[in-house]
Protein backbone atom coordinates (compact mmCIF):
# COMPACT_ATOMS: atom_id res chain seq x y z
CA UNK A 1 0.00 0.00 0.00
CA UNK A 2 2.90 2.48 1.00
CA UNK A 3 4.44 1.75 -2.32
CA UNK A 4 1.19 2.47 -4.01
CA UNK A 5 1.24 5.92 -2.76
CA UNK A 6 4.59 6.22 -3.36
CA UNK A 7 4.09 5.77 -6.82
CA UNK A 8 1.22 8.11 -6.98
CA UNK A 9 3.19 10.85 -5.13
CA UNK A 10 5.83 10.68 -8.04
CA UNK A 11 3.29 10.22 -10.99
CA UNK A 12 2.05 13.83 -9.48
CA UNK A 13 5.39 15.04 -8.66
CA UNK A 14 6.42 14.87 -12.46
CA UNK A 15 3.03 15.78 -13.58
CA UNK A 16 3.41 18.58 -11.42
CA UNK A 17 6.87 19.84 -13.45
CA UNK A 18 5.48 19.26 -16.73
CA UNK A 19 2.70 21.63 -16.17
CA UNK A 20 4.87 23.94 -14.74
CA UNK A 21 7.24 23.89 -18.15
CA UNK A 22 4.16 24.03 -20.07
CA UNK A 23 2.87 26.87 -18.10
CA UNK A 24 6.69 28.72 -18.23
CA UNK A 25 6.18 28.29 -21.67
CA UNK A 26 2.75 30.02 -22.48
CA UNK A 27 4.14 32.43 -20.59
CA UNK A 28 7.23 33.12 -22.27
CA UNK A 29 5.21 33.81 -25.41
CA UNK A 30 2.40 35.62 -23.76
CA UNK A 31 4.41 39.05 -24.21
CA UNK A 32 2.05 41.11 -26.18
CA UNK A 33 2.88 44.14 -28.36
CA UNK A 34 -0.51 46.15 -27.43
CA UNK A 35 -0.13 49.01 -29.20
CA UNK A 36 2.42 51.28 -31.32
CA UNK A 37 2.91 54.60 -31.29
CA UNK A 38 4.45 57.17 -33.60
CA UNK A 39 6.45 60.26 -33.71
CA UNK A 40 7.69 61.73 -36.87
CA UNK A 41 10.17 64.63 -36.64
CA UNK A 42 11.70 66.41 -39.41
CA UNK A 43 15.04 64.62 -38.72
CA UNK A 44 14.27 61.17 -37.73
CA UNK A 45 10.84 59.05 -37.00
CA UNK A 46 10.59 56.97 -33.64
CA UNK A 47 8.54 54.27 -33.06
CA UNK A 48 7.20 53.49 -29.91
CA UNK A 49 5.94 49.83 -29.02
CA UNK A 50 4.02 49.41 -25.46
CA UNK A 51 4.83 45.91 -24.27
CA UNK A 52 2.95 43.84 -21.63
CA UNK A 53 6.10 42.83 -20.27
CA UNK A 54 9.88 43.33 -21.13
CA UNK A 55 11.36 41.52 -24.20
CA UNK A 56 14.13 40.09 -26.02
CA UNK A 57 14.96 41.78 -29.54
CA UNK A 58 17.40 41.65 -32.02
CA UNK A 59 17.60 44.40 -34.99
CA UNK A 60 19.54 44.89 -38.04
CA UNK A 61 19.28 46.16 -41.76
CA UNK A 62 19.38 43.93 -45.29
CA UNK A 63 19.48 45.17 -48.50
CA UNK A 64 18.46 44.87 -52.25
CA UNK A 65 15.96 46.10 -51.17
CA UNK A 66 16.79 48.41 -48.20
CA UNK A 67 14.97 47.39 -45.06
CA UNK A 68 15.07 47.03 -41.41
CA UNK A 69 14.04 44.02 -39.61
CA UNK A 70 12.97 44.10 -35.84
CA UNK A 71 13.02 40.49 -34.18
CA UNK A 72 11.54 40.52 -30.72
CA UNK A 73 11.02 36.98 -28.85
CA UNK A 74 8.41 35.62 -27.25
CA UNK A 75 6.27 38.12 -27.98
CA UNK A 76 2.32 38.22 -30.17
CA UNK A 77 1.49 41.17 -31.82
CA UNK A 78 -2.29 42.96 -31.81
CA UNK A 79 -1.77 45.65 -33.56
CA UNK A 80 -2.52 46.40 -37.03
CA UNK A 81 0.50 47.83 -38.84
CA UNK A 82 -1.58 49.07 -41.59
CA UNK A 83 -2.52 52.29 -40.87
CA UNK A 84 0.31 53.73 -38.27
CA UNK A 85 0.22 56.92 -40.54
CA UNK A 86 4.12 56.64 -41.76
CA UNK A 87 3.65 57.73 -45.53
CA UNK A 88 5.37 61.10 -44.73
CA UNK A 89 8.77 59.34 -42.95
CA UNK A 90 11.79 57.34 -44.37
CA UNK A 91 9.58 54.17 -44.43
CA UNK A 92 7.91 53.01 -47.31
CA UNK A 93 6.09 49.85 -46.07
CA UNK A 94 5.66 47.78 -42.37
CA UNK A 95 4.90 44.37 -42.87
CA UNK A 96 5.00 41.81 -39.52
CA UNK A 97 5.14 38.14 -39.34
CA UNK A 98 4.42 35.66 -35.96
CA UNK A 99 7.21 33.44 -36.10
CA UNK A 100 7.96 30.41 -33.64
CA UNK A 101 10.18 32.07 -31.53
CA UNK A 102 8.41 35.48 -31.74
CA UNK A 103 7.36 38.44 -34.00
CA UNK A 104 8.95 39.70 -37.08
CA UNK A 105 8.60 43.31 -38.11
CA UNK A 106 10.17 44.30 -41.46
CA UNK A 107 10.56 47.93 -42.03
CA UNK A 108 11.00 48.84 -46.36
CA UNK A 109 12.81 51.71 -46.71
CA UNK A 110 13.14 54.53 -49.29
CA UNK A 111 16.17 56.82 -47.64
CA UNK A 112 19.28 56.15 -45.62
CA UNK A 113 18.70 55.62 -41.91
CA UNK A 114 20.76 55.21 -38.68
CA UNK A 115 18.71 53.14 -36.31
CA UNK A 116 18.69 52.35 -32.39
CA UNK A 117 16.56 50.65 -30.05
CA UNK A 118 16.27 50.61 -26.23
CA UNK A 119 13.97 49.91 -23.91
CA UNK A 120 11.77 51.91 -21.21
CA UNK A 121 10.79 50.48 -17.93
CA UNK A 122 7.31 52.15 -16.56
CA UNK A 123 5.90 55.46 -15.37
CA UNK A 124 3.14 57.40 -14.08
CA UNK A 125 1.65 56.88 -18.04
CA UNK A 126 3.17 53.86 -19.78
CA UNK A 127 4.01 50.50 -19.12
CA UNK A 128 6.72 48.67 -20.43
CA UNK A 129 7.77 50.18 -24.05
CA UNK A 130 10.94 49.38 -26.79
CA UNK A 131 11.37 52.36 -28.40
CA UNK A 132 12.81 52.18 -32.30
CA UNK A 133 14.75 55.41 -33.26
CA UNK A 134 15.38 55.64 -37.43
CA UNK A 135 17.30 58.70 -38.03
CA UNK A 136 17.52 60.19 -41.44
CA UNK A 137 20.38 61.05 -43.07
CA UNK A 138 21.65 64.96 -42.40
CA UNK A 139 22.17 67.20 -45.68
CA UNK A 140 25.35 68.53 -45.77
CA UNK A 141 25.95 71.92 -44.75
CA UNK A 142 27.41 74.65 -46.16
CA UNK A 143 31.28 75.48 -45.32
CA UNK A 144 31.63 78.22 -42.76
CA UNK A 145 33.57 81.30 -43.05
CA UNK A 146 35.44 81.72 -40.13
CA UNK A 147 34.98 85.63 -38.80
CA UNK A 148 34.05 87.13 -35.81
CA UNK A 149 30.19 87.73 -35.24
CA UNK A 150 30.23 91.55 -34.63
CA UNK A 151 31.91 92.30 -38.16
CA UNK A 152 29.78 90.30 -40.56
CA UNK A 153 29.96 90.93 -43.91
CA UNK A 154 27.59 91.07 -46.39
CA UNK A 155 24.25 93.23 -46.11
CA UNK A 156 21.98 93.94 -43.03
CA UNK A 157 20.32 90.46 -41.41
CA UNK A 158 17.49 89.71 -38.90
CA UNK A 159 18.13 88.51 -35.12
CA UNK A 160 17.90 85.35 -35.10
CA UNK A 161 15.94 83.61 -32.32
CA UNK A 162 15.59 79.96 -31.36
CA UNK A 163 12.32 79.19 -29.29
CA UNK A 164 12.41 75.91 -27.82
CA UNK A 165 9.72 74.02 -26.57
CA UNK A 166 10.47 71.33 -24.32
CA UNK A 167 9.67 67.86 -24.04
CA UNK A 168 7.65 66.28 -26.69
CA UNK A 169 6.65 63.10 -28.57
CA UNK A 170 7.42 59.82 -26.12
CA UNK A 171 8.70 62.56 -23.32
CA UNK A 172 4.93 64.42 -22.14
CA UNK A 173 6.94 66.44 -19.58
CA UNK A 174 5.33 67.08 -16.13
CA UNK A 175 1.44 66.28 -15.54
CA UNK A 176 -0.99 68.35 -14.34
CA UNK A 177 -4.65 67.97 -12.93
CA UNK A 178 -6.87 66.45 -15.60
CA UNK A 179 -4.36 65.20 -17.74
CA UNK A 180 -2.49 68.52 -18.50
CA UNK A 181 0.60 67.84 -20.31
CA UNK A 182 3.60 69.78 -19.99
CA UNK A 183 5.10 69.02 -23.74
CA UNK A 184 1.35 70.85 -24.78
CA UNK A 185 1.38 73.57 -22.83
CA UNK A 186 4.90 74.56 -23.79
CA UNK A 187 4.53 74.29 -27.35
CA UNK A 188 1.56 76.34 -27.36
CA UNK A 189 3.62 79.23 -25.52
CA UNK A 190 6.20 78.68 -27.91
CA UNK A 191 4.39 78.95 -30.69
CA UNK A 192 3.39 82.47 -29.48
CA UNK A 193 6.63 83.19 -29.00
CA UNK A 194 7.74 82.53 -32.21
CA UNK A 195 5.14 84.34 -34.01
CA UNK A 196 5.18 87.56 -31.72
CA UNK A 197 8.43 87.55 -33.01
CA UNK A 198 8.30 86.91 -36.61
CA UNK A 199 6.06 89.96 -36.32
CA UNK A 200 8.99 92.50 -35.73
CA UNK A 201 10.53 94.02 -38.99
CA UNK A 202 14.10 92.79 -38.02
CA UNK A 203 13.76 89.28 -36.53
CA UNK A 204 13.14 86.31 -37.56
CA UNK A 205 12.01 83.05 -35.24
CA UNK A 206 13.14 79.65 -35.73
CA UNK A 207 11.09 76.45 -33.53
CA UNK A 208 13.31 73.90 -32.19
CA UNK A 209 10.35 71.46 -32.40
CA UNK A 210 7.14 72.58 -34.10
CA UNK A 211 5.66 69.72 -33.53
CA UNK A 212 4.53 66.40 -31.32
CA UNK A 213 8.19 65.08 -31.33
CA UNK A 214 11.24 64.46 -29.40
CA UNK A 215 14.29 66.45 -29.94
CA UNK A 216 17.55 65.51 -27.69
CA UNK A 217 18.82 67.88 -25.34
CA UNK A 218 21.97 68.39 -27.29
CA UNK A 219 20.22 68.19 -30.30
CA UNK A 220 17.99 71.40 -29.06
CA UNK A 221 21.12 73.79 -28.91
CA UNK A 222 22.55 71.94 -32.08
CA UNK A 223 19.94 72.90 -34.06
CA UNK A 224 19.97 76.59 -32.31
CA UNK A 225 23.77 77.20 -33.32
CA UNK A 226 23.09 75.17 -37.21
CA UNK A 227 20.53 78.53 -38.13
CA UNK A 228 23.11 80.90 -36.42
CA UNK A 229 20.90 82.00 -33.32
CA UNK A 230 21.78 85.10 -31.62
CA UNK A 231 19.11 83.62 -28.85
CA UNK A 232 17.72 79.94 -27.49
CA UNK A 233 15.17 80.24 -25.11
CA UNK A 234 13.96 77.35 -24.01
CA UNK A 235 10.03 77.23 -22.41
CA UNK A 236 8.42 74.62 -20.08
CA UNK A 237 6.42 73.86 -16.57
CA UNK A 238 7.66 73.07 -13.55
CA UNK A 239 6.00 70.64 -11.06
CA UNK A 240 6.49 69.55 -7.38
CA UNK A 241 5.48 66.58 -5.13
CA UNK A 242 3.96 68.95 -3.10
CA UNK A 243 0.63 70.31 -5.31
CA UNK A 244 0.96 73.89 -3.25
CA UNK A 245 4.30 74.65 -4.83
CA UNK A 246 3.52 77.41 -7.03
CA UNK A 247 5.52 80.42 -8.98
CA UNK A 248 7.27 80.99 -12.60
CA UNK A 249 11.19 81.21 -12.44
CA UNK A 250 14.12 82.52 -15.47
CA UNK A 251 16.73 80.22 -15.56
CA UNK A 252 20.39 81.08 -16.71
CA UNK A 253 22.91 78.64 -16.42
CA UNK A 254 25.67 78.46 -13.25
CA UNK A 255 28.59 79.13 -13.14
CA UNK A 256 30.21 75.67 -12.02
CA UNK A 257 27.75 74.34 -15.23
CA UNK A 258 29.62 76.58 -17.00
CA UNK A 259 32.98 75.53 -15.85
CA UNK A 260 31.86 71.33 -16.60
CA UNK A 261 30.72 72.66 -20.12
CA UNK A 262 34.07 74.07 -21.23
CA UNK A 263 36.46 71.36 -19.97
CA UNK A 264 34.29 68.76 -22.01
CA UNK A 265 34.58 70.76 -25.16
CA UNK A 266 37.94 71.30 -24.54
CA UNK A 267 38.40 67.79 -24.08
CA UNK A 268 36.95 66.67 -27.24
CA UNK A 269 38.24 70.02 -29.74
CA UNK A 270 40.25 67.75 -31.68
CA UNK A 271 37.58 65.47 -33.26
CA UNK A 272 34.46 67.85 -32.90
CA UNK A 273 33.01 69.92 -36.06
CA UNK A 274 31.56 72.10 -32.99
CA UNK A 275 31.77 75.72 -33.77
CA UNK A 276 32.00 78.73 -31.68
CA UNK A 277 31.02 82.68 -32.23
CA UNK A 278 27.46 82.44 -33.34
CA UNK A 279 27.21 84.03 -37.30
CA UNK A 280 30.47 83.56 -38.96
CA UNK A 281 31.41 80.95 -36.54
CA UNK A 282 35.16 79.52 -35.35
CA UNK A 283 36.58 76.25 -35.07
CA UNK A 284 38.28 74.73 -32.03
CA UNK A 285 40.50 72.42 -34.33
CA UNK A 286 43.17 73.69 -35.73
CA UNK A 287 43.93 75.96 -32.43
CA UNK A 288 46.30 74.80 -29.60
CA UNK A 289 44.87 74.44 -26.00
CA UNK A 290 45.87 77.72 -24.56
CA UNK A 291 44.21 79.66 -27.76
CA UNK A 292 41.06 77.25 -27.63
CA UNK A 293 40.61 77.82 -23.97
CA UNK A 294 41.22 81.69 -24.28
CA UNK A 295 38.59 81.89 -27.36
CA UNK A 296 36.28 79.62 -25.28
CA UNK A 297 36.13 81.52 -22.27
CA UNK A 298 35.70 85.06 -24.23
CA UNK A 299 32.89 83.17 -25.96
CA UNK A 300 31.06 81.75 -22.63
CA UNK A 301 31.99 84.92 -20.84
CA UNK A 302 29.82 86.85 -23.48
CA UNK A 303 26.80 84.32 -23.79
CA UNK A 304 26.46 84.49 -20.26
CA UNK A 305 26.54 88.31 -19.63
CA UNK A 306 23.85 88.49 -22.45
CA UNK A 307 22.03 85.45 -20.99
CA UNK A 308 21.59 87.35 -17.54
CA UNK A 309 20.55 90.73 -18.99
CA UNK A 310 18.23 89.37 -21.55
CA UNK A 311 16.61 87.00 -18.61
CA UNK A 312 16.19 90.06 -16.40
CA UNK A 313 13.81 91.57 -18.76
CA UNK A 314 11.99 88.34 -19.13
CA UNK A 315 11.73 87.92 -14.99
CA UNK A 316 10.34 91.36 -15.02
CA UNK A 317 7.88 91.41 -17.13
CA UNK A 318 6.77 87.91 -16.16
CA UNK A 319 6.64 89.27 -12.23
CA UNK A 320 4.22 91.65 -13.68
CA UNK A 321 1.64 89.88 -13.60
CA UNK A 322 2.16 86.06 -12.20
CA UNK A 323 3.72 85.05 -9.14
CA UNK A 324 7.37 84.28 -9.16
CA UNK A 325 8.95 81.10 -7.26
CA UNK A 326 12.15 83.59 -6.46
CA UNK A 327 12.92 87.41 -6.85
CA UNK A 328 15.79 86.70 -9.03
CA UNK A 329 17.12 84.80 -11.95
CA UNK A 330 18.04 81.71 -11.30
CA UNK A 331 20.99 79.49 -12.12
CA UNK A 332 21.50 76.13 -12.37
CA UNK A 333 23.60 73.38 -14.82
CA UNK A 334 20.45 72.63 -17.62
CA UNK A 335 22.37 71.50 -20.43
CA UNK A 336 19.99 73.27 -22.70
CA UNK A 337 21.40 76.42 -21.89
CA UNK A 338 25.22 74.95 -21.82
CA UNK A 339 25.69 76.36 -25.31
CA UNK A 340 29.11 78.56 -24.82
CA UNK A 341 28.64 81.04 -28.38
CA UNK A 342 24.81 81.33 -27.57
CA UNK A 343 23.14 83.59 -24.47
CA UNK A 344 20.91 81.35 -23.16
CA UNK A 345 17.75 81.37 -20.81
CA UNK A 346 15.46 78.86 -19.64
CA UNK A 347 11.71 79.49 -18.44
CA UNK A 348 9.63 77.66 -16.13
CA UNK A 349 5.95 79.15 -17.31
CA UNK A 350 4.34 77.86 -13.61
CA UNK A 351 4.14 74.96 -11.77
CA UNK A 352 1.99 72.48 -13.78
CA UNK A 353 1.52 70.53 -10.75
CA UNK A 354 -0.61 73.00 -8.32
CA UNK A 355 -4.14 73.09 -9.78
CA UNK A 356 -4.62 77.01 -9.60
CA UNK A 357 -1.23 77.72 -11.94
CA UNK A 358 -2.25 74.29 -14.39
CA UNK A 359 -5.59 75.95 -15.19
CA UNK A 360 -4.13 79.13 -15.64
CA UNK A 361 -1.52 77.33 -17.82
CA UNK A 362 -4.20 75.73 -20.01
CA UNK A 363 -5.75 78.39 -20.78
CA UNK A 364 -5.00 80.40 -24.22
CA UNK A 365 -5.49 83.49 -22.92
CA UNK A 366 -2.94 83.14 -19.86
CA UNK A 367 -0.52 81.22 -23.01
CA UNK A 368 -0.59 85.00 -24.89
CA UNK A 369 0.19 86.82 -21.65
CA UNK A 370 3.20 84.76 -21.37
CA UNK A 371 4.35 84.62 -24.76
CA UNK A 372 3.80 88.36 -24.54
CA UNK A 373 5.94 88.60 -21.39
CA UNK A 374 8.81 86.63 -23.18
CA UNK A 375 9.00 88.08 -26.54
CA UNK A 376 8.95 91.76 -25.06
CA UNK A 377 12.09 90.94 -22.77
CA UNK A 378 13.51 89.56 -25.82
CA UNK A 379 12.08 92.54 -28.29
CA UNK A 380 13.57 95.49 -25.32
CA UNK A 381 17.47 92.97 -24.71
CA UNK A 382 18.41 93.29 -28.17
CA UNK A 383 17.12 96.97 -28.66
CA UNK A 384 19.41 97.60 -26.15
CA UNK A 385 22.44 95.61 -27.30
CA UNK A 386 21.85 94.89 -31.03
CA UNK A 387 24.35 92.90 -32.77
CA UNK A 388 26.19 94.77 -35.43
CA UNK A 389 25.53 94.80 -39.18
CA UNK A 390 21.38 94.12 -38.08
CA UNK A 391 18.55 95.54 -38.85
CA UNK A 392 17.74 96.97 -35.32
CA UNK A 393 21.04 98.03 -35.19
CA UNK A 394 20.77 99.80 -38.02
CA UNK A 395 17.11 101.34 -37.42
CA UNK A 396 19.06 102.43 -33.59
CA UNK A 397 21.62 104.11 -35.26
CA UNK A 398 19.28 105.60 -37.46
CA UNK A 399 17.41 107.44 -34.42
CA UNK A 400 14.63 105.48 -34.11
CA UNK A 401 13.09 105.40 -30.68
CA UNK A 402 12.24 101.31 -28.79
CA UNK A 403 8.59 103.71 -28.72
CA UNK A 404 8.79 104.87 -32.23
CA UNK A 405 9.20 101.05 -33.04
CA UNK A 406 6.46 99.75 -30.77
CA UNK A 407 3.77 102.63 -32.12
CA UNK A 408 0.18 101.96 -32.87
CA UNK A 409 -2.98 103.50 -35.02
CA UNK A 410 -6.26 103.66 -34.40
CA UNK A 411 -7.76 103.44 -37.38
CA UNK A 412 -10.21 106.40 -38.73
CA UNK A 413 -13.25 106.71 -40.93
CA UNK A 414 -11.89 106.94 -44.98
CA UNK A 415 -8.58 104.98 -44.12
CA UNK A 416 -6.62 102.74 -46.40
CA UNK A 417 -3.98 100.54 -45.63
CA UNK A 418 -1.87 101.95 -47.92
CA UNK A 419 -2.58 105.71 -46.56
CA UNK A 420 -1.79 104.51 -43.06
CA UNK A 421 1.94 103.10 -44.56
CA UNK A 422 2.53 106.40 -46.19
CA UNK A 423 1.46 108.13 -43.72
CA UNK A 424 3.56 106.89 -41.18
CA UNK A 425 7.10 106.04 -43.44
CA UNK A 426 6.41 102.52 -43.44
CA UNK A 427 6.36 100.04 -45.92
CA UNK A 428 2.73 97.97 -46.98
CA UNK A 429 4.51 94.72 -47.09
CA UNK A 430 6.05 95.11 -43.36
CA UNK A 431 2.64 96.62 -42.24
CA UNK A 432 0.77 93.76 -43.04
CA UNK A 433 3.44 91.18 -41.62
CA UNK A 434 3.24 93.07 -38.35
CA UNK A 435 -0.42 93.11 -38.06
CA UNK A 436 -0.44 89.69 -39.41
CA UNK A 437 -2.47 90.73 -42.21
CA UNK A 438 -3.01 88.69 -45.23
CA UNK A 439 -5.06 91.19 -47.80
CA UNK A 440 -5.65 95.52 -47.10
CA UNK A 441 -9.07 94.75 -45.23
CA UNK A 442 -9.14 96.75 -42.19
CA UNK A 443 -11.91 98.03 -40.11
CA UNK A 444 -12.57 101.30 -38.40
CA UNK A 445 -11.43 101.19 -35.13
CA UNK A 446 -9.00 98.55 -35.11
CA UNK A 447 -5.56 99.27 -33.81
CA UNK A 448 -2.68 98.67 -36.32
CA UNK A 449 0.63 98.00 -34.59
CA UNK A 450 3.12 100.46 -36.88
CA UNK A 451 6.71 98.85 -37.26
CA UNK A 452 9.89 101.24 -36.96
CA UNK A 453 10.20 102.65 -40.65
Amino acid sequence: MAEGVKGLVRILTRLALLLTLVFSAVAQASTNIENIRVWLAPDNVRLVFDLSAPVEHNLFMLDNPRRLVLDVKNTRIGVDVANLGLDKGPIAGVRTGQRDDGVRLVLDLNAEITPKSFQLKPNDQYGHRLVLDLETAAEPEAPVVSQPKSTPAGPLRDIVVAVDAGHGGEDPGALGPGRIREKNVVLSIAKEVARLIDAEPGYRAELVRSGDYYVSLRGRTLKARKINADLFVSIHADAARDKRARGASVWVLSGRGATSEMGRWLARKENSADLIGGVGSVSLEDKDDVLASVLLDMSMTASQTSSREVAKRVHDNIAGFARMHKPYVEQAGFVVLKSPDIPSILVETGFISNPQEAEKLNSSGYQKQMARAIAQGVKAHFWERPPAMTRVAEMKRGGTTLAEAERTYKVAPGDTLSVIAVRNGVSLDDLRKVNELRGDRIRVGQVLRIPAS
